[in-house]
């Protein structure tokens, strides 16, 4: 697709990057996508070999052995990954989300124990929020973590987390106050060799099936005070909420250039598949549907440049992202059913890329927050 667009963040150093991230995604990934679905998970050297390239904790700072980058190179990681087809790497979490709690709420000790080895990809992080039956309703949280001497004792279970069979260090939002809501509410980290963790199966999911998202399972585990994530108990349920933003940017991210691929693949079979002795490009209801996408996708594209610009000058309100989120997410689904349809029965089959984006783009209208959530949260603005 022919376009003079360029988002206004860019710059040199940041179009380096995607070519190291284009290069590495079809030398390592696009290969082994198949191989990765069908085990449900990348093989842990991935990990390892992403890090020594710089392609892990970009955003994090150099002394605690990230990039020190910003929030633009976790965008263009972001983007290069979504062009690739690829849901299986859980890295956005793990640089982009787990790394940014450390960074922003951890001791020094607990930045420098930790950081320097997710960067490099020797640790893999997950954050574990979920519950069976609590999903959006964080301050309701059934996960305890009680205070005995100079430990904490965990006990509880999460559902849906990412990276969650391959995860080092879990951040467990746990209740160490139960008489509390939202007030007893603090994170807690914990490691994955800790007697009294374990892991359950990964989730048979209708998408994203490279994804080891899994349930994990917490007995009893007891772990050092040291643990706690911050200064003082209670604190973790504001440390959420001012981390969601950007996880939900994140998600908006990954959500405009999926529907950019979409496009981009889809323009491509059109022009080159036949039918009735002329390209399907050719008829007017496919040009007319792929106008409609490609300016769907600059509405999206241009609405969220505007809210990197914001975040990256540290302006981005909680509104604003939850219309980003909401609305780039819907447009995604959309934009992934009408490109679908243009593939034709071929749209349908597993190893064409529309069909994984079709089935691995609809969960982005669920987590991170529901858009129903979403739009709970604009309406409070008005």
């Amino acid at each position: 697709m022919t376009t003079t667009y360029r988002s206004a963040w860019l710059d040199d150093d940041l179009d380096a990057l995607r070519e190291l991230a284009r290069s590495f995604f079809a030398k390592e990934l696009t290969p082994n996508i198949d191989k990765f679905i069908e085990q449900h998970h990348v093989d842990r050297d991935f990990w390892t070999k992403a890090g020594a390239l710089g392609l892990l904790c970009a955003s994090i700072p150099e002394e605690y052995g990230g990039g020190g980058g910003t929030f633009a190179h976790e965008a263009v990681l972001i983007e290069e990954q979504a062009k690739a087809f690829d849901t299986a790497w859980g890295a956005t979490l793990h640089s982009g989300i787990v790394a940014h709690y450390l960074l922003h709420y951890g001791t020094e000790e607990q930045k420098r124990q930790w950081l320097p080895k997710m960067a490099s990809g020797e640790v893999v992080g997950a954050i574990a929020m979920t519950e069976p039956g609590t999903g959006s309703d964080l301050q309701n949280v059934k996960t305890k973590a009680i205070r005995d001497g100079d430990e904490y004792v965990v006990n509880g279970s999460k559902t849906f987390i990412t990276n969650g069979s391959q995860a080092d260090l879990i951040i467990v939002v746990a209740k160490t106050d139960t008489s509390a809501g939202a007030s007893g509410i603090s994170l807690i980290l914990v490691e994955a060799d800790r007697p009294g963790f374990r892991r359950g199966r990964v989730l048979d999911k209708v998408g994203q099936k490279g994804q080891d998202t899994s349930e994990l399972f917490f007995e009893d585990v007891r772990i050092p005070v040291a643990n706690l994530l911050g200064t003082q108990e209670g604190q973790g349920f504001i440390q959420l909420m001012q981390q969601l933003p950007q996880e939900r940017l994140i998600i908006a991210v990954g959500s405009v250039a999926a529907m950019e691929a979409a496009l981009e693949v889809t323009l491509r079979y059109t022009k080159e598949r036949h039918a009735f002795g002329k390209p399907v490009f050719a008829f007017q209801n496919t040009k007319f549907k792929l106008a409609e996408v490609a300016t769907e996708a600059r509405v999206a594209r241009v609405f969220l440049d505007d809210c990197i610009v914001r975040h990256l000058r540290g302006e981005l309100d909680i509104p604003t992202v939850a219309m980003a989120k909401w609305w780039t997410t819907d447009r995604a689904a959309s934009v992934a059913d009408e490109c679908l349809q243009l593939h034709g029965g071929y749209g349908y089959m597993s190893e064409y890329p529309i069909s994984r984006m079709w089935t691995d783009n609809r969960v982005q209208k669920i987590y991170g927050g529901t858009n129903e959530i979403m739009k709970e949260i604009i309406a409070r603005s008005l």
